[in-house]
């Protein structure tokens, strides 16, 4: 079998979405297409961000454990997962941070009026409660879309769940991203007005294909050292 070879043109596939995103963000005009397209149907929009830009960032991830752009099997399916959870982080987003409000207005949290207290506490319920159970359900579905491209039969949760390295998971991706990374970062994100921690939300789903990715290829790695 030959030796799989970079892809060249993923870099500029990358390249062209990132700066098509900037460039929308930059005029005016199609910013603000952009906030009334999202406020009007925010879970296609959520979907489409996601599946488009955490994909690239998983690409990244492969660059840097492989030394290569090369597409992963199955990136149609990979695609989709990232787009569903790009659709239920749209509803979520709000849930939170109206659920956050409402706890601050009935005194059961600190903070009265504070904006950062309110991104904070918003920020630290969404990634104590969903982000787990997030990377969980992405690393499940990871290994199952892997599994699949490989040609395997036995494709039940208890073999899938098998070959996760669970000590990474929750080690490092929950353990060490979510207090170092994603609490900050959304703290951030929920300080923003609505129009723009839609898109923050969205350049933040490439870290997100970049972490996780990374993990999932630290797993392949392992499997072929065994």
């Amino acid at each position: 079998m030959e030796p799989q070879k970079s892809n060249n043109l993923i870099p500029i596939y990358c390249v062209t979405i990132i700066a098509a995103f900037v460039v929308v963000l930059i005029i005016p005009q199609l910013r603000e297409v952009f906030k009334a397209v999202t406020t009007a149907h925010p879970y296609v929009l959520g979907f489409v961000k996601f599946a488009l830009l955490a994909t690239i960032g998983e690409l990244f991830a492969i660059r840097l454990s492989t030394g290569m752009f090369t597409l992963p099997k199955g990136i149609i399916a990979r695609m989709c997962v990232w787009g569903f959870l790009g659709a239920v982080l749209a509803l979520l987003f709000k849930l939170y941070s109206n659920g956050v409000l409402a706890i601050m207005a009935m005194g059961l949290l600190p903070g009265g009026e504070s904006k950062f207290l309110f991104a904070l506490f918003s920020s630290c319920a969404m990634n104590c409660t969903f982000a787990p159970t997030m990377m969980v359900f992405h690393k499940l579905t990871d290994k199952t879309i892997d599994m699949k491209a490989n040609g395997e039969n036995l494709v039940s949760l208890k073999n899938v769940a098998s070959k996760v390295d669970w000590p990474g998971l929750v080690g490092f991706t929950i353990a060490k991203t979510i207090p170092i990374f994603w609490i900050p970062a959304h703290t951030i994100s929920f300080m923003l007005p609505g129009e723009y921690q839609i898109i923050m939300a969205a350049f933040l789903s490439i870290a997100l294909g970049l972490i996780l990715g990374i993990g999932a290829n630290a797993d392949k790695n392992k499997l072929t050292v065994k």
